[in-house]
């Protein structure tokens, strides 16, 4: 992006002539909420609008929303203000970054994937996502007259959207490509698995539509195999990219460089911790796994049970009312033992440890029955921006809760708190090396699965596609889990300090309730706001913004 510079600096420089300096924090708001508006992509042909005649259309109503936003004088805003003011910029960063580098339109089939049969564990879909997708999880069946009417509306946008993915799709990706096309063909088998739904609701227009969908996917899976053959490109960032994105756009201080030390440092002392855990809990029985869903249903009941608890009554977090039944819906269920991934192995010992990680469940509840009251932060950030504050939280509390006291009865269940966190730190060095381009996706998949204790990632290899996969067309997601628990294990850090400093005891449901009521935004903001210490790299990313430096 630095190339770009020069160029973007004397484009705002023209909009700044017609932007009016302001210091009214609610013309912030205003604005956002007109941004928001803008950002979704408009129609063509009934499907969202990615062709890049429309982005140069809009590049210039972008350079305005920019210079709008840099024309806010924020002297004597409050922090939390000023924190909003970051959030607008790294949309528009992440916005520009999407059109001019990333572009997932032009890279990664994958982006051509307009069904999902689950919801979100963040607050929204994980990696490039387009806009007016069919979410089918949301969908009940048998289905009603006016639901049916939405999913002809959703449906109807699948063929079209493959005809304009034809024209976008000149990228050179070899691995996005390839990879790609097992998205589209999930795609397919999810909407042949609802046919019979379909058929019984005797809408002619319906069913019509659905199987235009069906078999405009399987064309466009033709199309896709058969271009794969020409592809011959990387499909990483490359390292200086990279690091400029996580910067600019994810407010994230660290370098390319800075994650892999970091990684390497939390993988050698997941596989110590680990190894120690296991010294310390000789001659203690040997963890078991459960054998019938009968068993599992039991364990996993008794498990969610006495986390929350735990969490209550050890004075943790607030625990709302709707935290039960956020994480009663996502208990899981009983897998054979041959078919199990990673998690579910884990899982079948002893599910607490994932439930931790269910701490994901517990902000989506805090989003729905107690949405933050600040406009820029009620709903989910764009460009997944949200990555290191939702993915590191959920992967931090795993150690966390263990260090507070969680498996005191059963300390061989902290064995899998290490293993997990091995687990995030191999995969999200893999993905960085992937980004690199100093690795294919298979090499970086082979960190992922060697360096990940007791072979638990050699099981089953659906997720472990997934997976890097994810995150070569997401930068920065595989590598949140591990930065994001690193910067929350700051903020965290300073927060006591300056409690101590300040004469006042440091309370973890304090923080943690903090935390929550501060929202979704990226950590690096949120211990700002705690604090009071602006991060000084901010001040970069600001400059950058304007012009000022390359």
């Amino acid at each position: 992006m630095k190339t770009k510079t020069k160029y973007i600096a004397l484009v705002l420089l023209f909009f700044s002539f017609g932007a009016k300096s302001s210091s009214d924090f609610s013309q912030l708001e205003i604005l956002f909420t007109q941004w928001r508006t803008f950002e979704v992509a408009p129609l063509h042909n009934l499907a969202p609008d990615y062709r890049q005649v429309t982005f140069k259309k809009r590049h210039t109503k972008w350079a305005q929303f920019k210079a709008r936003l840099l024309a806010f004088d924020q002297s004597d805003w409050s922090v939390a203000q000023q924190i909003d003011w970051f959030v607008m910029l790294a949309e528009l960063n992440g916005y520009e970054f999407n059109e001019k580098v990333l572009k997932p339109w032009q890279r990664d089939p994958a982006f051509y994937k307009q069904v999902w049969t689950y919801k979100s564990d963040v607050p929204a879909h994980e990696g490039p996502t387009p806009h007016y997708v069919t979410e089918l999880w949301s969908y009940s069946f048998p289905i009603s007259n006016s639901e049916q009417t939405r999913l002809i509306n959703d449906l109807s946008r699948i063929k079209p959207f493959h005809i304009q993915a034809r024209e976008n799709l000149t990228g050179n990706a070899k691995e996005l490509w390839v990879a790609g096309i097992r998205d589209i063909q999930t795609q397919q088998q999810n909407l042949l698995d609802i046919s019979s739904q379909i058929k019984t609701t005797n809408n002619a227009t319906l069913i019509n539509t659905h199987q235009q969908a069906i078999q405009s996917t399987g064309q466009f899976v033709a199309w896709l195999q058969q271009q794969s053959m020409t592809k011959t490109g990387p499909s990483g960032l490359g390292v200086e990219q990279y690091s400029w994105y996580q910067k600019h756009v994810h407010l994230l201080s660290m370098t390319w460089e800075d994650e892999e030390r970091l990684l390497r440092r939390e993988l050698d002392r997941a596989w110590s911790s680990l190894k120690l855990e296991e010294q310390r809990n000789i001659g203690l029985p040997a963890l078991v796994s459960v054998k019938n869903a009968e068993e599992y249903d039991q364990l996993a009941t008794q498990s969610a049970e006495f986390f929350l608890k735990f969490l209550e009554e050890k004075n943790i977090v607030t625990v709302a009312d709707y935290f039960k039944p956020a994480l009663y819906a996502r208990l899981g269920r009983f897998v054979p033992e041959a078919t199990r991934h990673f998690f579910q192995i884990g899982s079948h010992f002893d599910p607490t440890p994932l439930y931790s990680h269910f701490y994901h469940w517990f902000e989506l509840a805090i989003m729905e029955n107690d949405p933050n009251p600040r406009a820029l932060r009620k709903n989910a950030l764009l460009y997944n921006i949200f990555d290191s504050r939702n993915e590191g939280t959920a992967t931090a509390v795993e150690e966390i809760f263990m260090h507070a006291g969680l498996y005191d009865h059963n300390p061989r269940a902290r064995e899998i708190v290490w293993i997990m966190l091995a687990q995030r730190a191999a995969r999200g060095l893999g993905s960085l090396y992937a980004h690199a381009n100093q690795m294919t996706m298979q090499q970086a998949g082979e960190i992922h699965m060697n360096y990940t204790p007791r072979g638990w990632m050699k099981t089953e290899p659906d997720l472990l596609i997934f997976e890097q996969h994810l995150y070569l067309r997401q930068p920065g997601y595989g590598t949140s889990y591990v930065t994001g628990k690193a910067l929350l294990d700051t903020a965290m850090a300073q927060k006591a300090k300056l409690d101590e400093e300040q004469g006042r005891d440091f309370v973890l449901k304090s923080f943690f309730d903090q935390l929550n009521d501060i929202g979704g935004i990226p950590i690096t903001l949120g211990a700002w706001e705690m604090t009071g210490n602006k991060p000084a790299f901010l001040n970069e990313v600001e400059e950058v913004a304007k012009g000022q430096t390359q």
